[in-house]
C-alpha cells in the first residue's frame, strides 16, 4: 500500500470546490485526510515548496496533487515545474504531467486530442497557433465556419466564432495580441537599425486554437465521472450565440442521448484517469467532445446534483440523493488504484 503525499499550494488549498467554508478555500483537508485513512492509506500533506525527495522512496509513495488558475499562470508554471520534475525522476503521480499540462491551456488539451488516437473524439479537428504569424501562413487552406479560443479562459471567455478569413484574423489578432510597449518599440527601433536583416519579434505571440465548427447544437452536457460514478448538467446556449459555457441555462435532467454515459466513461477509460470533467455535445447523432480537464475543474455538478449515475456492469442506474464532493473524490482514486494492483 503506497503512502499518499498530497501536495498542496502556497495557500494550503487543494482542489477546487464551489461550497467551501473559506471563500476559494478548495476541499476540505481533514476530511480528505481521514477518507484516504478510511480507505488504507496512510497520507502526508505536504506543500510544494517543502517537497524534499531525497529521502524518499520511489516504490512506495504517490503524490497527488493540486493545480492553480492564478493570474497569468505564475504559480501554475511554478507547480508544472515541481510535477515534472517529479514524474521525470521516476516517481508516481497522479494524474500525469501532460493532464496537468492541459489543464486552462487548450493548445496542450486539443494536441492530447490529436495525438489520443480515440476517433471518437476526434470529430472537432483542431489547429493551433503560437503567433498570428504563423495562422496568416494556413489561412487560406481554412474550410469556414470556425471556431477560435485563446488558450486560456474559462467559461466561453476568448471563444469566438469565424465565417470567414478575413473575420479570423481580426479575431486573432484580439486574441492573440501581446501588448508589450517597450518591447514593441525595442523591435521597431531594431528593424530601423538593421532593415532587412532583422525580422522583428512578432506583436501578437498570445498562443491560440482553430477549430472546426459543429454546427446546430443548442446545448451541451456537463458531465463529470468519478469512478463508476456519472453526474451530469444540461447547459442551454446562451441568446443568439452557440456557446452554452457561462449562460447560466443549467438544468439536471434525467432525459439523457443514449449512450452518452457510456461515452463518457469511455473517454475516462481511455486516457486511464480516475475523474474526468467532459463538455459534450449532441448533434443527434454523434457525440462531440467540446473540451475537457483532468485536474482543478469545476465541482459544481457534483455539488448539487440531486440524482447521479452509477455503472453497475453494462448498465447504468439512477441513484438518487447528492453525494459529498471529497468522498467522491477520494473514492475514485482508491477505485483507481485497486484496479491498477
Amino acid at each position: 500500500m503506497k503512502e499518499i503525499v498530497l501536495l498542496v499550494d502556497y495557500k494550503g488549498v487543494f482542489g477546487s470546490k464551489q461550497k467551501t467554508k473559506i471563500y476559494r478555500g478548495g476541499m476540505d483537508i481533514e476530511r480528505l485526510i481521514s477518507l484516504f485513512q478510511e480507505s488504507g492509506y496512510p497520507i502526508t500533506v505536504l506543500p510544494f515548496s517543502k517537497l524534499k525527495t531525497e529521502t524518499l522512496d520511489k516504490d512506495n509513495i504517490l503524490f497527488i496533487y493540486t493545480s492553480s488558475e492564478d493570474n497569468h499562470s505564475l504559480y501554475k508554471s511554478y507547480i508544472e515545474d515541481v510535477v515534472y520534475n517529479l514524474e521525470n525522476a521516476g516517481f508516481s503521480i497522479l494524474p500525469s504531467f501532460s493532464c496537468l499540462k492541459a489543464h486552462n491551456n487548450k493548445v496542450a488539451m486539443e494536441l492530447m486530442r490529436n495525438n489520443s488516437g480515440l476517433k471518437t473524439i476526434q470529430t472537432i479537428r483542431s489547429m493551433v497557433f503560437g503567433t498570428l504569424d504563423e495562422l496568416y501562413q494556413v489561412v487560406d487552406e481554412i474550410t469556414f465556419p470556425v471556431v477560435i479560443k485563446s488558450a486560456y479562459g474559462a467559461m466561453s471567455k476568448g471563444v469566438a466564432k469565424a465565417e470567414n478569413a478575413v473575420e479570423l484574423i481580426r479575431k486573432a489578432k484580439k486574441i492573440s495580441r501581446s501588448t508589450d510597449l517597450f518591447h514593441n518599440i525595442k523591435e521597431v527601433l531594431r528593424k530601423i537599425k538593421y532593415r532587412s536583416n532583422y525580422q522583428k519579434e512578432s506583436f501578437f505571440r498570445k498562443k491560440f486554437v482553430v477549430q472546426n465548427m459543429i454546427e446546430g447544437l443548442s446545448n451541451d452536457w456537463k458531465v463529470l465521472v468519478f469512478g463508476t460514478k456519472c453526474f451530469v448538467l444540461y447547459r442551454g446556449n446562451r441568446k443568439n450565440d452557440f456557446r452554452a459555457s457561462g449562460s447560466g441555462n443549467f438544468v439536471f435532467r434525467r432525459d439523457l442521448p443514449e449512450g452518452m454515459l457510456d461515452y463518457s466513461y469511455a473517454v475516462k477509460t481511455h486516457f486511464n484517469v480516475p475523474h474526468i470533467s467532459l463538455d459534450i455535445g449532441y448533434d443527434g447523432h454523434f457525440f462531440h467532445l467540446m473540451e475537457f480537464q483532468f485536474i482543478y475543474f469545476g465541482t459544481t455538478t457534483v455539488e448539487k446534483a440531486p440524482f447521479y449515475y452509477e455503472k453497475s456492469d453494462s448498465n447504468w442506474i439512477v441513484k438518487e440523493g447528492t453525494l459529498c464532493l471529497e468522498e467522491v473524490f477520494v473514492q475514485s482514486i482508491a477505485d483507481f488504484l485497486s484496479a491498477e494492483k
